[in-house]
């Protein structure tokens, strides 16, 4: 037998009904449309895309995204210079072609006009050489292929000093970049096959770790394969008039990473800001700015670690209002940890963000006059 319900019950039951319906609907409303398209690329290297947002609508937010999951078993990861030396740009797909790579993003931030152009603007290590001094935060990028690809991410700190005929120590401002007043740089042999420098500071020439020739005045000297070019200026040029010819000088680059790096990497290459770290969220902006930079919609390039070690390689497009509106680095770090990154830092990006595979730039490029030419690359090598 039915039991006669009360109306105020109904009343009850109707009112939670059209609350549960209304929540639905809302949800349903902040959850952007999207579609997703996986392709496997080669064993272990997949291309992920994710269109997200209405593209069929005059207005609102839309995105598109591209992604390689890289088993690192089945693949390595390799960071490779722009024309193989530090200061010079090319292309992301020209690198990728020149080695021979499945796929292809950009990687670090980078001096974009003048004479040294494409000198790195942050850490650089290679092969333990210290090449580009860190700047910001420090925020970085390890990595290795020694017994297979792995990739941490740390905040590292140089401490660059000279040390002359085994006693004095002077403090070096930085690596193969402009000599500014009062400073001390050291140009080595990847940089270039001259210093490029003004005439109005003293260099020294050092070979085999023994001092060759000292210049003053001339500018631009020649930077030994074997050696070093000790460039400076005022008070940092009148603590180098000890040195003679056949003078013991050696280079002292401490490294310092935070946490410490479970390996001992190949490469050390400067981003930032981190975004993830054992799978939280990083607030840390990284000395980058936190409103036009860190809170501002950009096209964006990221590299993260999933927890059983596969590499994800991300692009984002953005400053094209009806295609892809790019994200703030919140927005990016909430991506990584949504395709299953424990760890991720952020590359360079705008303009420079570019994604290459099989020698055809997948994503849509910002720059109004196409592919950018860019530092350096990682490239995505196929066993």
């Amino acid at each position: 037998m039915l039991k006669k319900q009360n109306p105020q019950a109904r009343l009850s039951f109707l009112c939670a009904g059209l609350v549960l319906f209304a929540l639905n609907s809302l949800a349903q409303v902040a959850t952007p449309v999207e579609h997703r398209i996986a392709e496997t690329l080669a064993p272990g290297i997949e291309h992920l895309e994710i269109k997200r947002g209405n593209f069929t609508a005059e207005t609102g937010d839309r995105w598109q995204i591209h992604a390689l999951i890289v088993d690192p078993r089945q693949a390595s990861l390799r960071l490779t210079r722009a024309m193989d030396e530090l200061v010079g740009a090319e292309t992301t797909s020209s690198m990728a072609a020149r080695h021979g790579a499945l796929a292809a993003i950009n990687a670090g931030f980078f001096r974009v006009s003048g004479t040294y152009r494409g000198e790195p603007d942050g850490l650089m290590v290679m092969n333990g050489n210290v090449m580009s001094e860190p700047v910001r935060g420090g925020a970085a990028m390890a990595l290795t292929n020694a017994s297979g690809t792995k990739v941490a991410f740390a905040r590292v700190t140089v401490k660059a000093e000279l040390k002359l005929n085994g006693q004095e120590i002077i403090p070096i401002n930085g690596f193969n970049r402009p000599r500014e007043k009062e400073q001390l740089i050291v140009f080595t042999p990847e940089f270039h096959r001259t210093t490029l420098t003004t005439p109005d500071g003293l260099e020294v020439i050092v070979r085999k770790g023994r001092v060759q020739l000292l210049l003053d005045g001339k500018g631009s000297s020649v930077i030994p394969a074997d050696g070093f070019v000790i460039s400076a200026s005022g008070a940092a040029k009148r603590a180098l008039s000890q040195l003679r010819r056949g003078m013991k000088v050696e280079i002292l680059t401490p490294i310092h990473a935070t946490p410490s790096l479970p390996f001992v990497p190949d490469v050390l290459l400067g981003g930032g800001p981190i975004l993830l770290a054992k799978g939280e969220i990083q607030t840390n902006p990284d000395g980058f700015n936190p409103n036009s930079f860190v809170n501002f919609r950009h096209p964006r390039t990221a590299i993260g670690v999933r927890k059983d070690g596969a590499l994800v390689l991300v692009t984002i497009d953005g400053r094209q209002p009806h295609k892809s509106v790019g994200m703030t680095i919140p927005e990016l770090a909430a991506l990584m940890l949504e395709l299953d990154c424990e760890e991720a830092m952020n590359l360079d990006g705008g303009g420079s963000t570019t994604m290459v595979i099989k020698n055809k730039v997948v994503n849509s490029i910002s720059d109004a006059t196409g592919e950018r030419a860019v530092s350096d690359a990682l490239l995505v090598i196929a066993k």
